[in-house]
């Protein structure tokens, strides 16, 4: 089993106490969240835990706990963009938290469990193709070191991110825009020696040397574990995405980054709601049991096999 923490909320910027509670004691609680009243508990054993992916824009809040990981394999999906806090509202200083978290995070547990993401990708008046190239070199450069491989994506524009587009008067970028920007972005990555993948694209840019991500990676994990993974493609994701089968434990309107462009909020007044429900020794990430909620325990399994083979 492999837990994804989370693509619903930035659980290692808001939630890593509660996570290292509840690896602590060994499950979690995870509501539905299309009927809220079911509720799964979701083994966190590393004896079926074959791996554990984070999704964040900011970690630093877990990077003096990182040793409380050492029963598990994980990796970072981190994001990184040039957006300033007109876009991405509660973030703190790139130059100052973020770009350092990064060097930090990847100094600590290795360059190959911190993939940079650099997404989604929009145009606007600022944020124009010359601007995100310029802005790509000068972030490249700095992670360099740091990671091995840049995700990039273009924006969807959700129900709920329409609204918030109007305000910054963001934009899709055009068949012939993502074809000349992704040209640039890799040649720029190739001078770093950075690999650049898309996440969940459905245009082909292979004859640039550019193939879709799988951003819950099964051939990651097995390097990071040293072992094979006998696991399937999500069903529950988009046709387009590349991630493998993974059990997700966060919780939608609960991430507190405030980014005009997020699909997992819809109401910012809801996000503030849950928040302040949160406590960090609940099973839940954000509010408590109640007598009408319905606990059924997940079966889980490992997918490894740990036998070693030779000449393989």
């Amino acid at each position: 089993m492999i837990i994804s923490a989370s693509r619903r909320t930035d659980i290692p910027s808001y939630y890593s106490e509660w996570f290292f509670h509840r690896l602590k004691e060994g499950y979690v609680f995870v509501r539905n969240p299309f009927r809220p009243r079911q509720v799964s508990k979701v083994s966190l054993s590393p004896e079926v835990v074959d791996g554990i992916v984070f999704w964040t824009k900011n970690p630093a809040p877990m990077l003096s706990r990182l040793e409380e990981l050492e029963e598990y394999h994980y990796y970072f999906q981190f994001t990184l963009t040039p957006y300033g806090p007109e876009i991405e509202k509660n973030l703190p200083s790139k130059n100052e938290i973020i770009i350092p978290s990064f060097q930090r995070l990847s100094q600590e547990i290795g360059r190959e469990k911190v993939v940079w993401r650099y997404d989604p990708i929009f145009f606007n008046e600022v944020y124009t193709l010359d601007c995100h190239c310029r802005c790509f070199e000068v972030l490249a450069a700095k992670l360099a070191r740091y990671t091995e491989r840049c995700t990039v994506s273009f924006i969807d524009f959700y129900k709920n991110t329409k609204r918030s587009a109007k305000e910054q008067e963001m934009r899709e970028v055009t068949a012939g825009e993502q074809t000349e920007l992704l040209e640039r972005f890799a040649e720029i990555a190739r001078q770093h020696h950075i690999h650049i993948d898309t996440c969940a694209e459905v245009r082909d840019f292979s004859s640039l040397g550019i193939m879709p991500a799988h951003c819950i990676d099964k051939e990651r994990l097995e390097r990071i574990g040293q072992f094979r993974l006998d696991i399937g493609k999500d069903k529950n994701q988009r046709n387009a995405c590349g991630c493998v089968e993974s059990i997700d434990i966060g919780a939608y309107n609960t991430c507190k980054n405030g980014c005009l462009y997020c699909y997992a909020n819809y109401d910012n007044a809801r996000v503030e709601h849950n928040f302040a429900k949160h406590n960090p020794h609940s099973p839940l990430l954000f509010g408590e049991m109640t007598e009408s909620d319905c606990v059924r325990e997940r079966e889980v399994k490992s997918f490894a096999d740990r036998q070693m083979r030779l000449f393989e």
